[in-house]
């Protein structure tokens, strides 16, 4: 029994991932190879991936909308844990980095679920308004550009259904935010938003220091 949250040192995390992570192959082969690309921090651990397809499978989710998809890894967990007819929207802006992404979907055979969308994330959370899509998705996952966090926040609370979940990463920020003199632009924004939802009647929530931290929105 613990008062608080327990610190994970590097040996207790490796103990934690040899008892715990079932990780397909495909996402093995996705992790390693994004490993190699300049940018591979913007990818989320495997132990979170496994975590965010246990709430899906949890709710029985079909509709998932995705807000940065980089390689593909998290659509890809996600996917995995959708029905045959379940899809996801995915929002990008970089060709590149999604054709890797494409390439595991389909070698996955679930390419048929996600549709991926290369545009500003906040044309294409409009455009899905404007298609009447509002109140459809049963969950959404912010990982994108952290400046426009807030906006990509308030677009998920409209498209997502009453009873429906936002999953949002990044929100400590390597323990960041706990710094209340940062300078940089992305720690304050994400700062903001957390002190902006603490208090959100419109959301339920719960913030998990896995991976980077993610919190945890019922939408009211």
């Amino acid at each position: 029994m613990s008062r608080s949250t327990l610190a994970i040192t590097d040996d207790l995390r490796e103990y934690i991932l040899s008892v715990s992570l079932r990780e397909h192959p495909l996402l093995e082969s996705l992790r390693a190879e994004t490993a190699k690309l300049p940018d591979a921090k913007m990818q989320i651990s495997p132990d979170q991936g496994q975590f965010m397809a246990m709430l899906l499978r949890l709710m029985q989710a079909r509709s998932v909308l995705e807000i940065g998809a980089f390689t593909g890894y998290s659509a890809l967990s996600m996917a995995l844990a959708l029905p045959p007819d379940g899809h996801i929207v995915a929002c990008d802006i970089s060709d590149d980095y999604t054709k890797i992404a494409r390439r595991y979907w389909s070698e996955a055979g679930v390419a048929d679920r996600i549709t991926l969308r290369l545009a500003p994330a906040s044309e294409t959370l409009n455009d899905l308004l404007s298609e009447g899509q509002a109140d459809t998705f049963d969950a959404a996952f912010i990982d994108a550009d952290k400046e426009n966090y807030d906006l990509y926040f308030e677009r998920s609370l409209a498209l997502v259904r009453p009873g429906g979940l936002i999953m949002i990463d990044n929100v400590l920020r390597g323990g960041d935010v706990a710094d209340s003199a940062t300078k940089s632009l992305d720690t304050q924004s994400i700062q903001a938003l957390n002190k902006k939802l603490h208090t959100d009647p419109r959301v339920n929530l719960s913030l998990v220091p896995i991976g980077d931290g993610v919190t945890l929105l019922y939408k009211i």
